[in-house]
């Protein structure tokens, strides 16, 4: 059954974890420069050992990288080509862990995301707040009119209000008339969804849950402390930037820009006239944003762009290679800066900036961003799980790891009932994943 065919679905949701049995999760990671696949054990913590966020133990027991294709800036251009890296990259995961997989996690960048605020307040049916007066004013808030178009990804409260008094973690069982929630809706435009799902079908595999890359990096990079005072995580990716704010431990806006590595990269592919691997591989060995510290007389030989193979090798000073790299670095810089200006949650995050993804590994980008943005600024590695190792832990892969650490927090969310189209599954597809659960969880 065609995609198509099978609209009056809804958007697929995160089933609750289990308290006492463990679960393999499988979360897929599509960037535009590789797609990674990892696959994790995760075991239900002891009271003594719970965190917050975390009730269960990551091991990571399967991991598969493969370079994208087909894949632009998150967007899905060549379906077969996508398929195909998804597929490679999958079957690596799998033969690693020893297991097939029906079902991933995905992130999701593309889809010109956009944050909105749901905002209700109903009476109370009694003197105190009950489990249903908390439901329906959730309802209430998460029915805020989305755009045609466009899909809710993320729905999550950031705040409950009794009476006016704000700031309620928990208010059932309090006395008062008038309950209020303020919801984070977080949409995505819907064709790049389908898209993605499409390519994931393709491969004989099915969308448990979409996320976003700004909240999956969060979740992997941000302490409890940055997340509960205001921070910002700023995922630096090959094809654009996404920016997630947190504040009170909780998801409370995103937003990208359509700048990343891989912009870096063609600038000194051009400005060179080199190959763009050659530029790849050029910004990764000898690239830094601190061009002042660059000596001309320091030299770098470097193949031309060319087809028969006898070019001579040319010479290029690496403060010519800081030169070409630093203002693209810094017009990216000041695009977030501004966007963060623009959210108007500045005083949120205050000065706690982190930063992450693979592209945020080049050589002086830190400093470079503490001075544009005047802010502290760290680089962030993904925390809190098990069997990755050294060079898995880089900033390049705060996404994968976010998405696992996901499911333990998805049911902070609350979608509405009638909330927009959303994706259907045929009832092969329904019993795929009901045989993937019965082989997870027994």
């Amino acid at each position: 059954m065609s995609l198509l065919s099978r609209r009056s679905g809804k958007l697929p949701r995160m089933r609750k974890l289990s308290l006492r049995r463990s679960r393999i999760i499988s979360v897929l990671d599509v960037g535009s420069s590789k797609i990674t696949c990892l696959i994790a054990r995760l075991r239900p913590c002891d009271e003594t050992e719970t965190l917050p966020n975390r009730t269960h133990r990551i091991d990571v027991i399967g991991v598969g990288h493969q370079r994208s294709r087909g894949i632009k800036s998150g967007v899905v251009v060549d379906l077969e080509a996508a398929e195909q890296s998804i597929r490679f990259c999958v079957d690596a995961a799998e033969r690693m862990a020893g297991v097939t997989i029906e079902s991933l996690i995905v992130s999701v960048t593309a889809g010109r995301l956009k944050s909105l605020r749901g905002r209700a307040e109903t009476q109370l049916a009694g003197p105190q707040v009950s489990s249903e007066d908390l439901k329906r004013v959730l309802g209430m808030s998460a029915r805020a009119p989305i755009e045609d178009g466009r899909l809710v990804l993320h729905s999550i409260p950031f705040d409950l209000s009794l009476d006016g008094e704000t700031g309620l973690e928990n208010p059932e069982g309090m006395v008062g008339r008038a309950l209020g929630a303020d919801l984070h809706l977080l949409t995505a435009e819907e064709t790049p969804l389908r898209n993605l799902e499409a390519a994931v079908n393709r491969s004989r595999l099915v969308v448990e849950a979409f996320v976003a890359t700004p909240f999956a990096s969060g979740l992997s990079c941000l302490v409890d402390d940055e997340a509960a005072m205001g921070s910002a995580c700023i995922d630096m990716g090959s094809g654009s930037t996404t920016i997630a704010i947190f504040q009170n431990g909780r998801f409370v806006y995103a937003d990208s820009v359509a700048l990343g590595g891989n912009h870096i990269t063609m600038d000194l592919a051009r400005g060179l006239s080199i190959r763009p691997e050659h530029a790849e591989r050029l910004k990764v060995m000898h690239g830094t944003t601190m061009s002042e510290l660059m000596d001309d007389a320091e030299t770098i030989q470097v193949e031309p762009l060319g087809d028969d193979g006898g070019e001579v090798p040319i010479t290029v000073a690496r403060s010519l290679i800081s030169r070409i790299i630093k203002p693209r670095v810094e017009e990216t810089l000041e695009l977030i800066r501004d966007r963060l200006v623009a959210s108007g949650l500045g005083h949120v995050i205050g000065k706690r900036v982190v930063l992450t993804g693979g592209a945020s590994q080049l050589a002086g980008l830190p400093e470079t961003a503490r001075a544009i943005m005047q802010r502290n600024v760290r680089l962030g590695r993904p925390v809190g799980v098990s069997g990755l190792s050294a060079a898995n832990k880089s900033p390049a892969f705060a996404t994968s790891v976010g998405l696992l650490i996901y499911p333990q927090v998805a049911t902070s969310e609350h979608f509405a009932e009638t909330a927009g189209a959303g994706f259907g599954f045929d009832e092969t597809s329904q019993l795929g994943r009901f045989g993937a659960w019965l082989r997870h969880s027994f």
